[in-house]
């Protein structure tokens, strides 16, 4: 894996403050993976384990793409009102006059997850979907507590395949089905909304 534009030490992306202004900016969670695709380096996955093309008739400022099923795609997009749910699939935005589509993954920490989320990552860095640009992966608990062992060491090895990896913990209340809302979300999810905002913001997945 070439990791020679991947940073280990976080640095600001935001747009320095002037010298007037004592907001202090925004620090990155640290690079763990590529930032843009091998395109050829790596092998496509099997076909039945690859994501679709959904075409949309609008652009969103982040597509989030759950990889499976009951990931959280449409929880964690209704963080913003920018960000759109992607339907489980790669954003195809028809008539497009932007590039590519910026895109965060979402998956459960269980098994199934993951595997789903590395294949994704593994279709992205293969070059098979260069009309989008994805700028990590979310890990959603699938249960309350902490991940057993093997989990966590395989999401360590999934994480290395996308630009940034973020963990959101078990959260009840949306469980339940209450609105999502950053205002009364965890901290966590509050974090995750933040950077991926100074992400998408600086147009870019980060150096």
């Amino acid at each position: 894996m070439n990791d020679a534009g991947n940073p280990w030490v976080s640095r600001p992306v935001a747009p320095e403050a002037s010298a007037t202004t004592e907001t202090p900016q925004l620090l990155l969670s640290p690079a763990s993976g590529p930032l843009t695709p091998h395109r050829g380096g790596v092998p496509a996955p099997d076909r039945v384990d690859q994501l679709p093309t959904v075409k949309h008739p609008a652009a969103a400022e982040l597509w989030v793409v759950g990889t499976h099923g009951g990931a959280g795609e449409s929880s964690l997009a209704a963080l913003s009102p920018r960000w759109a749910a992607a339907g489980h699939g790669w954003p195809l935005v028809e008539g497009a006059t932007q590039p590519s589509a910026r895109v965060v993954l979402a998956a459960r920490s269980n098994l199934r997850g993951l595997r789903s989320a590395q294949a994704a990552a593994t279709q992205w860095a293969a070059g098979l979907v260069p009309f989008v640009e994805v700028v990590g992966l979310v890990v959603v608990a699938d249960a309350p507590g902490r991940l057993p062992r093997p989990l966590r060491d395989f999401a360590k090895v999934v994480s290395g395949g996308v630009p940034r990896t973020w963990h959101v913990g078990w959260i009840e209340p949306w469980r339940l089905g209450e609105p999502v809302s950053v205002e009364t979300a965890p901290r966590d999810v509050r974090r995750l909304t933040d950077e991926l905002h100074t992400l998408v913001g600086a147009g870019t997945t980060g150096t």
